[in-house]
């Protein structure tokens, strides 16, 4: 463990332990790899007849395999999604989001476009790969990939400046730019900057565009930015924030204590905190525009918001309930994306890993650890 790490764990509480040579044990992982990810490394979502894997669904797995310190794992999600995504070589491809069989039961790419997000989650976890296993060829990996995402994706909008844009194409029109929130990891950026000083400024844009994109402290799925310089409701998903959204507030959760801006953001997004300590239970919908919530949300829901509601003594008695709730009722196994929303809610709750305000990984990997 490095002197840097070993500060930074101090700092934000974690746990420290003699060596970073093992990982605690993890069942949560263990159970998402036997129910969710196939032997030769590729994370399944069953919950769609074609059986799909997503570029998003890899990213994930990769940053739960260095969580956990799975070494082997995390060499048969990168080598899949090299060969099955990209056409066999992340360094010069983006991934494709979407595989799976088609109507005439092959298995392929069935939609060739990128999804942003996940491949700054692959590019991240590469990144921290390189720096925490002292894997260089990760870390190569991650840079090219870094600068691929940027060359491809990244835009400058009017009034707002560079932003990254959900896919390579389809996104753009001459009404505006169709933006997601949840694509926009704060984390991920301010590491990134050590790279390259794009994303220094892509964060500070992006913790702008949440702040305009949620005047009631509600985060959309989706938004529009218009050639005006302003957000708006984006054409298809108006103003409603659901299954997209809630990482937003996972997001910002999980920010370090010193992160930019994190008590401003905590403050803002404190309304969905507050909604659910009323209710009991988060809401599954809420406009962004007017604050009107219905349904309740999954288990998944109430993972994601932990990090969110520790952030603010007034949300204690939420936080104590959305725990509660987790353990009478787990995620089902088979539940993808709820499983990635415990893996990282739950696994933050249970610090086994934090962000310092760098945006780089600390995990509290140990040689001896016990449930």
């Amino acid at each position: 463990m490095t002197r840097q790490m070993l500060a930074g764990l101090l700092a934000l509480g974690l746990p420290v332990f003699a060596s970073a040579s093992a990982a605690c044990p993890w069942p949560a992982w263990e159970r998402f790899k036997a129910e969710l990810v196939s032997v030769d490394g590729r994370v399944i979502d069953p919950s769609d007849k074609r059986l799909i894997t997503t570029s998003e669904g890899q990213s994930y797995g990769l940053f739960f395999a260095l969580v956990g310190n799975d070494r082997q794992a995390f060499a048969q999600l990168l080598r899949w999604t090299g060969n099955n995504l990209a056409e066999g070589d992340l360094a010069r491809h983006l991934p494709a989001w979407l595989w799976g069989r088609n109507d005439q039961q092959q298995w392929q790419v069935l939609d060739a476009n990128n999804a942003s997000d996940a491949d700054l989650w692959i590019a991240y976890s590469l990144l921290e790969a390189g720096r925490l296993w002292d894997k260089p060829e990760y870390t190569q990996l991650g840079q090219r990939l870094l600068w691929r995402i940027a060359a491809q994706t990244v835009r400058k909008l009017p009034g707002l400046g560079v932003m990254l844009l959900p896919g390579d194409y389809g996104f753009e029109g001459a009404d505006g730019t169709r933006l997601n929130p949840s694509y926009l990891p704060l984390q991920l950026f301010d590491r990134f900057s050590e790279v390259d000083p794009l994303w220094a400024e892509l964060a500070a844009n992006t913790r702008r565009l949440w702040l305009a994109a949620s005047p009631k402290g509600f985060a959309p799925d989706w938004l529009l930015w218009t050639p005006a310089g302003a957000p708006a409701a984006d054409p298809t998903h108006g103003n409603g924030g659901d299954y997209d959204a809630i990482r937003v507030y996972l997001w910002v959760g999980m920010l370090a204590p010193d992160a930019a801006q994190r008590s401003e953001l905590v403050a803002h997004y404190a309304p969905m905190a507050a909604l659910t300590q009323r209710q009991g239970l988060p809401p599954e919908r809420v406009d962004a525009r007017s604050g009107q919530a219905s349904g309740h949300g999954p288990a998944g829901f109430s993972a994601a918001l932990l990090p969110l509601l520790a952030a603010s003594p007034e949300h204690v008695a939420a936080l104590a309930a959305q725990r509660q709730r987790l353990r009478e009722q787990p995620v089902e196994a088979k539940a993808y994306y709820s499983q990635v929303l415990a893996l990282f809610g739950q696994g933050w709750d249970e610090s086994r890993y934090r962000f310092a305000p760098n945006g780089r990984l600390l995990p509290a990997w140990s040689t001896s650890c016990s449930e």
